[in-house]
């Protein structure tokens, strides 16, 4: 069985949180998939990798998974993260939720993934193609 919180260190598969959050009574499914992408304002980027504290980021994730099913109504929620090196148009994170109408469903998977960012243990690393590497903390590096 698929959980509907985890931090994995292999590629995330959306199409199965997709599944796992069908409701009859949703109206709305919003699938929202933050990728690598090959730069970071100025600077040109070939992977990324995270670590993580799993144990209290999957705790932290599902606090915000459940708080958000409240503040937003939603029928169902999942949230995977990725940890270790993520290839550039991979996901690192998933965030798939039904609700029974699409605002509250847009509004929850903007909210959880400010909070994700905001608050769970898990730390991103930009790998550059000259040599290198630094960490980011939001949108700030640190060498």
């Amino acid at each position: 069985m698929i959980p509907d919180v985890a931090v994995l260190d292999q590629a995330l598969d959306a199409a199965a949180l997709r599944i796992l959050v069908a409701d009859p009574g949703a109206g709305a499914v919003v699938i929202f998939e933050g990728t690598a992408r090959n730069h970071h304002d100025d600077q040109v980027v070939e992977a990324l990798a995270y670590e993580a504290f799993v144990p209290m980021a999957e705790a932290e994730l599902r606090r915000l998974r459940d708080e958000a099913v409240l503040r937003f109504n939603l029928r169902r929620c999942a949230i995977h993260h990725r940890i270790g090196q993520v290839p550039l148009l991979e996901a690192a994170v998933v965030i798939a939720l039904s609700s029974a109408h699409r605002g509250e469903a847009f509004q929850a998977a903007a909210w959880l993934m400010d909070r994700i960012k905001e608050s769970v243990p898990i730390w991103k690393q930009e790998k550059y193609p000259q040599g290198g590497d630094a960490w980011v903390e939001g949108q700030r590096r640190h060498p």
